[in-house]
């Protein structure tokens, strides 16, 4: 049975995902091969699909589950005859369920998003954990200003930030902040039908806050605006920049390369219009259609959502962990991973909002990463009349996806 995950290759990550195959054929003597595809995942998905060669199981994003169901490529999941089923989380349910309400995915993983902060820096400014934006951009601009590494230069920033537009990176990041003030990107309008909200007076006032920490402040680490996260977690971690809002994939690593007492944990502080919230994301266990293995289809995701599955995706504290919060509520992870950091994220969890299972959620993405990144380049730019043009273009793309 051939299993896709989008990790790369020869990865902590790729290696936890094998040791899930192994244990797997271990516990059913079904034959297991993992494929492991970081670059262009989804164009080689294509390419399968195609070729009518699709893999058995596919581990891939939450937010791929429309683009995938759409094709034709998925089998619908019987939510109450997968054992194991009740004991997995509601929210992580709603992740697997397609706009027609059907669902299409096994869950497998959670994660919302935090700020990773510099804990030696936030001392030596003098700050307490930010509880208010306000709060957050008073300990940006000290960590911008006040020599928090105690080197004698000007060159830390407050922020780092993965602001540019590939994969739709400066949307993704916005998007904590747009939920943990109230807003949103589009709003559901009936089954399967939704109505653009980018110009909601809360998104805007999230995507100025930022402007704002770009142009007014300056507290944002200098090339961000075309910076993805690969760049964005060396920023991190060379020591420019000292607030991250990211998930949890990266708090080992950081642990590794900064050193551990030097790094906490915060919740994301609720806007001044709403909140909490945080981006939820995560992946799925896809059962792919056209397959002659059904039986052990279902099998391995019976296994995954086990705890014990769930046990061997954690990796409990070490790099790699392919499961950053157990789905299935019988896994109890402070028993899992010692780190205390990591409870912050599941804290965070029970208010994250996942991206809508619209057809396609990638050209939405684009688009709000395009505009977003527009405002945040071009200091002279309005942040209502952008966001006011991508809800017209997102209202556009919803009619053409039929979902309006």
């Amino acid at each position: 049975m051939e299993i896709w995950i989008r990790q790369p290759p020869d990865s902590d990550s790729a290696k936890t995902a094998q040791k899930l195959a192994d244990a797997f054929t271990k516990a059913s003597g079904v034959q297991t091969k993992v494929v492991a595809i970081f670059d262009d995942f989804e164009t080689k998905l294509n390419q399968q699909a195609a070729q009518k060669q699709l893999p058995d199981i596919v581990i891939n994003d939450t937010a791929q589950l429309g683009a995938m169901q759409s094709q034709g490529w998925l089998q619908e999941v019987d939510k109450a005859g997968l054992a194991g089923g009740d004991q997995l989380s509601e929210l992580a349910w709603k992740a697997a369920t397609g706009s027609d309400g059907k669902v299409y995915a096994a869950p497998f993983s959670g994660q919302s998003f935090a700020l990773i902060v510099r804990k030696d820096w936030r001392e030596k400014v003098k700050l307490d954990p930010p509880e208010t934006w306000e709060d957050l951009t008073a300990l940006a601009k000290a960590f911008t200003e006040q020599d928090p590494d105690g080197n004698g230069s000007a060159d830390t920033a407050g922020f780092v930030i993965p602001a540019g537009t590939k994969r739709g990176y400066a949307s993704w990041y916005a998007s904590s902040l747009i939920y943990a003030n109230g807003g949103d990107f589009l709003k559901a309008n009936g089954p399967g039908k939704y109505v653009a909200t980018a110009n909601d007076p809360k998104t805007v006032e999230a995507v100025k806050y930022l402007q704002d920490q770009f142009c007014t402040n300056k507290t944002v680490n200098p090339g961000a605006v075309s910076n993805d996260t690969t760049v964005t977690h060396e920023v991190f971690e060379k020591g420019q920049g000292g607030i991250y809002l990211v998930g949890p994939y990266v708090l080992a690593r950081f642990v590794d390369s900064i050193g551990t007492d030097k790094i906490e944990v915060l919740p994301v502080p609720k806007g001044p219009s709403g909140g909490p919230g945080t981006l939820g994301e995560g992946e799925n266990v896809y059962l792919m259609a056209g397959t002659s293995m059904q039986d052990a289809q279902k099998k391995f995701a019976e296994f995954a959502i086990s705890p014990e599955g769930q046990r061997i995706g954690m990796n409990k504290d070490a790099n790699g962990a392919i499961v950053r919060l157990p789905v299935n509520t019988q896994v109890d992870m402070a028993a899992e991973r010692q780190d205390p950091r990591w409870k912050v994220f599941q804290e965070s969890y029970a208010n994250a909002v996942y991206a809508p299972p619209v057809p396609n959620w990638a050209p939405i993405r684009q688009d709000s990463a395009d505009s977003i990144n527009a405002v945040w380049a071009d200091c002279g730019a309005d942040v209502k009349t952008v966001m006011d043009e991508l809800n017209a273009k997102l209202t556009q793309e919803l009619q053409s996806q039929n979902a309006s």
